[in-house]
């Protein structure tokens, strides 16, 4: 579940890199899921959710629920006014915007959609300390897949690169770590468990 190399990243044939240039790429992180069957595709897989939910360790809860408070006190979470901000949706060409499976600045959690393709998709976040992208990617392998995590991130004030240095500690630790290590769980009931009884099947 490790970072990997930006050139790795960068070498896959994804729409984000003409998309967010000149958006900084913070880190890339990947992890790769075991081999269930041929054609799976990040659409399918992000699909499951209803039936196979994202369970976060206590920590990492803790972790979310003291950010929030923070950022409530503060005032850190209020989206900038309309005008003073551009959506990386308005980015989005015509092609684009016919491949995208859902609506662009659809809310997804704390996140709003920029666009899903089958195999790619980009997440923003737009608030008072940045306007982050979170991006992500499966490629099917010989061996199985891979799951690409990207993080973008553009300054959106001074305070931007301050906050990052003081959260990157938690993310890198235990944040990231941890949802990895629930995309795998989630993929092997998804996915491993009904290959391996079909498999047993007469």
């Amino acid at each position: 579940m490790p970072q990997i190399s930006r050139r790795e990243f960068e070498q896959l044939p994804l729409r984000v890199h003409g998309l967010l240039a000149g958006v900084p790429l913070h880190d890339v992180w990947a992890i790769d899921l075991p081999p269930a069957r041929s054609g799976i595709t990040l659409n399918e897989f992000l699909s499951v959710g209803t039936m196979h939910p994202f369970r976060c360790s206590p920590l990492v809860h803790i972790l979310v629920n003291i950010r929030l408070a923070l950022g409530s006190t503060f005032g850190w979470d209020r989206e900038p006014r309309a005008n003073a901000w551009e959506t990386f949706a308005s980015r989005m060409t015509t092609a684009d915007r016919s491949k995208t499976l859902t609506v662009p600045g659809r809310r997804e959690g704390m996140f709003r959609v920029v666009y899903r393709f089958e195999n790619e998709q980009l997440l923003e976040l737009i608030n008072r300390t940045a306007h982050a992208g979170a991006l992500s990617a499966l490629v099917e392998r010989a061996n199985g897949y891979r799951y690409y995590f990207g993080v973008y991130v553009y300054n959106v004030s001074r305070i931007t690169p301050v906050y990052m240095a003081l959260i990157d500690p938690l993310r890198k630790l235990v944040v990231y770590p941890s949802m990895l290590r629930m995309i795998r769980e989630r993929w092997n009931e998804a996915f491993c468990a009904y290959s391996i009884t079909e498999r047993l099947k007469p």
